[in-house]
């Protein structure tokens, strides 16, 4: 089972879809097919620097894909919802054990209240998943019932994640309209989710730097 015959699964791009438009409804930011997709892709850029092989660099891009399926069954315990779907999906296509294994788990680790990182796969996909921060997530368009999250992905005008190997740091680079959010409106709400990067990027031998407006912040 590889990536691309993922994507095209009836069963579980239906689940993706699901996700999306059940948070959309519930006002949350956006977690549909642009989301997951952009996960996929920061992880597998993640191991690819890294050097990591193509294998665990499809499991990667397999779990992130899927790692937020759990949100067509319920917002709460997403991420262990995720995981019973994913491994009740999986074991019925040529995918080997091991690899399900690793998927699943990937998936029941990623969210900041429950998981952290484990292995090289889930390490990536945490910083893809955490590090999505823009201002097209919002899906509100009316700004003034903006709610704390709303304005603090609204506020972000430039997001960038930057990778070097060689010094062995993965970098979150953001620009942040103040008028729109402060830095501690920021920091409360997303400070739990940059430590679990920090953590995820341990595992992966490197370490984590957040910078907001041209200043180091952790």
């Amino acid at each position: 089972m590889t990536y691309k015959e993922i994507r095209k699964n009836k069963e579980i791009k239906a689940f993706v879809k699901r996700a999306g438009i059940n948070l959309t409804a519930l006002g949350f930011t956006d977690h549909s097919e642009v989301h997951t997709t952009l996960v996929a892709d920061r992880a597998a850029a993640i191991l690819k620097e890294f050097g990591y092989d193509e294998h665990t660099i499809e499991l990667a891009k397999i779990a992130g894909y899927m790692h937020d399926i759990g949100n067509a069954v319920n917002r709460t315990h997403h991420a262990e919802y995720g995981a019973i779907l994913a491994n009740d999906i999986l074991k019925d296509t040529d995918m080997p054990l091991e690899d399900r294994v690793t998927i699943v788990s990937c998936i029941g680790s990623h969210d900041e209240s429950t998981g952290g990182a484990t292995d090289p796969v889930s390490a990536a996909v945490i910083i893809g998943d955490k590090t999505d921060v823009r201002r097209n997530r919002v899906s509100n368009k009316d700004k003034s019932s903006f709610d704390i999250h709303d304005r603090v992905n609204y506020a972000v005008t430039e997001a960038s994640l930057k990778i070097n190997a060689d010094k062995k740091v993965i970098s979150l680079n953001l620009q942040i309209d103040e008028s729109i959010c402060t830095m501690y409106d920021y920091f409360d709400i997303f400070l739990q989710r940059m430590l679990m990067c920090r953590g995820a990027a341990g595992v992966l031998g490197a370490k984590f730097k957040l910078t907001a407006n041209g200043s180091k912040v952790l």
